[in-house]
C-alpha cells in the first residue's frame, strides 16, 4: 500500500525525473507528467517502479490550464486507495534571450508554462488534499526571483517564478492548519541549467541535482506548520 499518489509535472527526464523516482522511494505511488517525451516518461515510471510503488504516465500541456486541472484530476484517480498526497511543479520553459527580442510567443509560453500552470495545477489539487486532510504542494522556483535584480536576458521567466513565490505564499495562508503545505524550492545554478556563471556563485560551484531533490523532500517530510516557505538552493548566489 502507497502513502498516497505524487504527481511530478515535467517528470520524463532531468529534475523532474530524479524527484519523481526520489518519491517513489519515500512509499508514493507516482504520476509521471509529460507533454511530449513518453518514451522518457514511461522509463521514469519504470524506475519508479522499480522501488516498489505503482506508477503510470500522463500527458498534458500545462500551459492550457484546462489540461493542467485535468491531469491533477486524472493523478488523483489513478490509483484506487492512493488520492493525491503531493503535487511537484516542476515543470516550466526557459529561454534566455535579449529583452527587446523577445517574441510575444516567447513570453507567454514562458508565463504560462511557469506561472499559469503552476496555478491551475495548485488550484484543482488544493481542495482534494484539504478534504483528505492532507497535502504537500513543492513549487519550483527561481534562487533570483524574491530579490529583484534585473535580469535583461531572462525577464518573462523571473516575473513568473516570482508569481510562482506569491501564488505559493498565498496558497499557503489559505490553506493552513487543514494538513496541507505549499512551499517553494529555488534553485540557482544546477548541473542542468542552461547557463553556469561560476563567478557569481559565491559557493565555488554549481548545485546538484540530488540537491535539489533533497530540499523538496524536506518539505514533503515536514510538518504541514512548515508553510509558505522558499528554500533556495543557490550556493549563496545573490546573497
Amino acid at each position: 500500500m502507497s502513502r498516497g499518489t505524487a504527481l511530478v509535472t515535467g517528470a520524463a527526464r532531468g529534475i523532474g525525473r530524479a524527484l519523481a523516482v526520489a518519491l517513489a522511494g519515500e512509499g508514493y505511488a507516482v504520476a509521471v507528467h509529460y507533454r511530449g517525451s513518453e518514451a522518457e516518461a514511461r522509463e521514469t515510471a519504470r524506475r519508479c517502479a522499480a522501488q516498489g510503488v505503482p506508477a503510470t504516465v500522463l500527458r498534458a500541456d500545462l500551459a492550457d490550464p484546462a489540461q493542467a486541472r485535468a491531469l491533477v484530476a486524472q493523478a488523483h484517480a489513478a490509483f484506487a486507495g492512493s488520492p493525491l498526497a503531493v503535487l511537484v511543479n516542476n515543470v516550466g520553459n526557459y529561454v534566455h534571450k535579449p529583452l527587446l527580442e523577445t517574441s510575444d510567443a516567447e513570453w507567454a509560453d514562458m508565463l504560462a508554462s511557469n506561472l499559469t500552470a503552476t496555478f491551475a495545477t495548485c488550484q484543482a489539487a488544493a481542495p482534494l488534499m484539504r478534504e483528505a486532510g492532507f497535502g504537500r504542494i513543492v513549487n519550483l522556483g527561481y534562487a533570483g526571483a524574491r530579490h529583484l535584480v534585473a535580469r535583461p536576458g531572462i525577464v518573462p521567466y523571473a516575473i513568473a517564478k516570482a508569481g510562482v513565490l506569491h501564488l505559493s505564499h498565498a496558497l499557503g495562508k489559505v490553506l493552513a492548519g487543514s494538513g496541507v503545505s505549499v512551499n517553494v524550492v529555488s534553485p540557482g545554478v544546477i548541473e542542468t541549467s542552461v547557463s553556469q556563471p561560476l563567478r557569481e556563485i559565491p559557493a565555488g560551484r554549481v548545485g546538484t541535482v540530488d540537491e535539489l531533490v533533497g530540499a523538496a523532500l524536506y518539505f514533503v517530510r515536514a510538518s504541514d506548520y512548515v508553510t509558505g516557505q522558499e528554500l533556495e538552493v543557490a550556493g549563496g548566489w545573490n546573497l
